[in-house]
């Protein structure tokens, strides 16, 4: 299916980050990658106020904000559309590829401070953040943009509300005089040009939190909510490119490689690069990063080539919240063709026990049509509560066939909280 024009009008207002600008740690304002749900409201900074609505009502100047406690942080950004161009089916939306993101230095005060302030009424569910931008989706009356954060997510310290971008006042675009930034969460949370702030004791019904931002596998799928950044990397460009098909050409010889990983999840410890399909990788371990990695020994394939598999079992050492992540990489082979939901596939995932044994599967199967060699890894992450002495088993299967078998699979796992 072609870019229609009601794409390409989006592709027109929004811009995703150059990738050459992967070179910068803090990527300059107009380079960020910009997503403008509706309109830029046009806001008059003298008689604009922002409304923050709990046990009592505070109405705050930007000049009384600016007067509270400050607080600065550097934080990456993604859309959570990223890549949506690339998928088949395409879902109708912004078509991303894959530079749908940036890092700024955000300036601002904290929320907690006024949430508190405010009070936080008992049995609080969410707090809703309202913008001035008015717009309408699908059949639904036209309305403010708006997103939820559960209560104890609001309430987090790194949580501001931002009224400078890289040093200087928030431009018109990126949310002039005042947004929500929440550090490690998808960009569609972070609601720019904000005006009110509702804590609320039912959980918000709106429509970028229910209809909007869910991650479903069938029609009929309710939908799990978009929230953290998932693992993921990019790479800045080698050599220079072809004007219209940005076809890369690299001379001969020695080519440095760079670029930046990011995760809203955990700490990035390490990146492996391949330049040959998968045959050579290359890991670059990150310093000052903490996370623990199991590599596991893959068992043989049967004469068929099929179900070759990998486990690893690790037992829980104290109660808490855990981030876990099962990975594959799998050989580079011929052409596959494996299709959804006839059984063939790749699966990675992670099981848990309960008390009395019961395994519980939390699993993600990958499924590929008329898909060639490159596709080398795939990754599933998880964020749960375990039980100090629960089981939390790593396992990885191929059914597809001798082409894709599995050659390495990994668990990542450690505790968080």
């Amino acid at each position: 299916m072609g870019i229609s024009l009601e794409e390409l009008q989006l592709a027109a207002r929004n811009h995703g980050m150059p990738l050459e600008a992967l070179r910068y740690p803090v990527t300059p304002a107009g380079l960020h990658y910009l997503l403008i749900h509706y309109d830029i409201p046009a806001v008059d900074a003298e008689t604009w106020r922002l409304d923050v609505r709990g046990r009592a009502t505070l109405t705050l100047s930007i000049e009384e904000l600016r007067a509270r406690p400050a607080a600065e942080l550097a934080a990456t950004m993604e859309c959570a559309g990223n890549g949506r161009a690339l998928l088949d089916p395409r879902p109708v939306s912004q078509p991303w590829l894959a530079e749908a993101v940036g890092t700024a230095r955000w300036r601002g005060t904290p929320l907690r401070g006024l949430l508190e302030e405010a009070g936080v009424p008992a049995g609080t569910v969410d707090v809703v953040f309202r913008g001035l931008d008015v717009g309408i989706e699908g059949d639904e009356p036209p309305q403010p943009y708006a997103r939820a954060l559960r209560v104890d997510d609001a309430l987090r310290d790194e949580v501001i509300l931002a009224y400078e971008m890289n040093g200087a006042p928030l431009p018109p675009q990126h949310g002039f005089p005042l947004r929500l930034v929440v550090p490690g969460w998808y960009g569609m949370t972070n609601v720019k040009w904000l005006a009110e702030i509702e804590l609320v004791r039912e959980p918000f019904a709106g429509f970028q939190n229910r209809r909007a931002y869910l991650f479903r596998r069938t029609e009929d799928d309710a939908g799990t909510p978009v929230d953290r950044m998932q693992p993921r990397a990019l790479m800045v460009p080698p050599g220079v490119p072809d004007f219209f098909t940005r076809r890369r050409f690299v001379a001969r010889g020695p080519c440095t490689l760079e670029g930046r990983a990011w995760s809203g999840l955990a700490p990035v410890t390490a990146v492996e690069v391949s330049a040959d399909g998968g045959g050579g990788v290359t890991k670059q371990v990150i310093p000052n990063a903490t996370m623990q990695t199991v590599v596991l020994d893959v068992e043989d394939s049967d004469a068929n080539g099929l179900f070759n598999n990998a486990t690893y079992i690790y037992t829980v050492p104290s109660t808490g919240t855990y981030f876990c992540q099962a990975l594959i990489r799998l050989t580079d082979g011929q052409l596959a063709k494996a299709t959804w939901p006839d059984g063939s596939g790749v699966g990675i995932g992670i099981h848990t026990s309960n008390i009395d044994g019961t395994w519980f599967q939390w699993n993600k199967w990958m499924w590929m049509s008329g898909v060639g060699g490159g596709r080398l890894s795939y990754d599933y992450t998880r964020i749960a509560q375990f039980t100090a002495a629960d089981q939390v088993r790593l396992y990885a299967f191929s059914d597809v066939g001798g082409t894709w078998d599995i050659n390495k699979a990994q668990m990542q796992i450690f505790r968080i909280a």
